[in-house]
């Protein structure tokens, strides 16, 4: 592991900029002209995952190995003027308010911030302030914001608030095609054979009985979205109704944000972010903008290519500065904050 040695006092730290997800955590130390200190990917400390207790006292382990990497002193409190803390999971304001007390406990900021992952994921994939993100990763979710900020923000939690898609429900789609098809409910698949493969088994019932027994644990079941949208771009006709459904889903939440805010006319930039929108599937993206473009013609449908820690630290720093960061701190904080440096850590 490389140590980023610096000076201590060189450069002050604003913002320690956090972004939490299912299954892992980004943590990057920022100065106040963009400038990245130290940063750091980890294990997931949501409190959702794995406790309150645990997952900030696994965010102050992480925040010291940045601090350590800039040559500051780990233990020194408040470490930043701001930590911006987005994560999954923030759903309501009680969200919020458990979240922020926990972490000022910890005394890393002078100043919080604590945010829906989706605010992260907006200001990364576009230079706006302004726009809809989508996130579709092991769940979905949705949020917009209109340039007058007026905002349009969905539940998010799953069946109980009308959600399908992510990985979750594409893969127990996938998982459900496979068993259909073996015992004649559905149609014929090649997901038949290549879920049992995936698990080192020889027929889809077989997954479901180890599920079911426990010997499978369900959270495997995410890893079979890839395989739906595999057995999709290879011509298969069921995982192509399933893909088709997602990318329904993730348009419909887009729109429905978009006619909120009464934004069918303007230039709406349209952030897709989330593990969903790692394949590469022309068909897919194609009819999700068809979708969109057809309520707003002129929205801009683009998929987040920064890391989303880039959105919290932009956020942190609007925050700071009252206004939206320079765009040559911005510039600056999107050359170094890569998805390199974080996996080189």
């Amino acid at each position: 592991m490389t140590r980023e040695t610096r000076p201590v006092g060189a450069v002050v730290p604003a913002v320690l900029a956090v972004d939490v997800g299912n299954s892992k955590t980004d943590v990057a130390l920022v100065a106040a002209d963009g400038s990245v200190l130290g940063a750091v990917r980890g294990p997931t400390t949501s409190h959702q995952q794995v406790g309150l207790e645990s997952g900030f006292a696994g965010l102050v382990a992480m925040a010291g190995q940045a601090l350590g990497r800039a040559g500051l002193d780990p233990e020194a409190r408040p470490a930043v003027g701001l930590v911006a803390y987005c994560a999954a999971g923030v759903d309501f304001p009680s969200d919020e308010r458990l979240l922020a007390r926990a972490l000022r406990d910890t005394g890393l900021g002078a100043a919080d911030l604590v945010v829906n992952d989706c605010y992260g994921g907006l200001r990364a994939g576009t230079s706006r302030t302004w726009g809809v993100c989508v996130i579709s990763g092991s769940g979905m979710n949705c949020l917009g914001v209109a340039p007058d900020g007026r905002r349009a923000r969905f539940d998010a939690l799953g069946e109980i608030s009308g959600d399908w898609g992510g990985g979750g429900s594409i893969g127990l789609a996938g998982l459900g095609a496979a068993v259909r098809a073996e015992d004649g409910r559905g149609p014929s698949t090649i997901l038949a054979q290549t879920v049992p493969t995936f698990f080192g088994l020889s027929r889809p019932r077989q997954v479901t009985a180890g599920i079911y027994r426990g010997q499978i644990p369900q959270e495997r079941v995410i890893r079979i979205a890839p395989l739906v949208f595999e057995a999709a771009e290879g011509g298969d006709a069921v995982a192509r109704a399933i893909v088709d459904r997602l990318a329904d889903e993730i348009a419909a939440f887009a729109t429905a944000a978009i006619r909120r805010l009464r934004l069918q006319r303007a230039d709406t930039h349209v952030v897709l972010a989330g593990g969903m929108f790692r394949a590469d599937d022309p068909a897919f993206y194609a009819r999700i903008e068809s979708v969109i473009t057809a309520v707003a013609p002129a929205a801009l449908v683009c998929r987040m290519t920064a890391p989303p820690v880039v959105g919290a630290a932009l956020l942190g720093l609007d925050r700071l500065a009252g206004s939206p960061a320079a765009p040559q701190v911005e510039r600056r904080l999107r050359e170094q904050l890569t998805l390199e440096r974080l996996a080189a850590g």
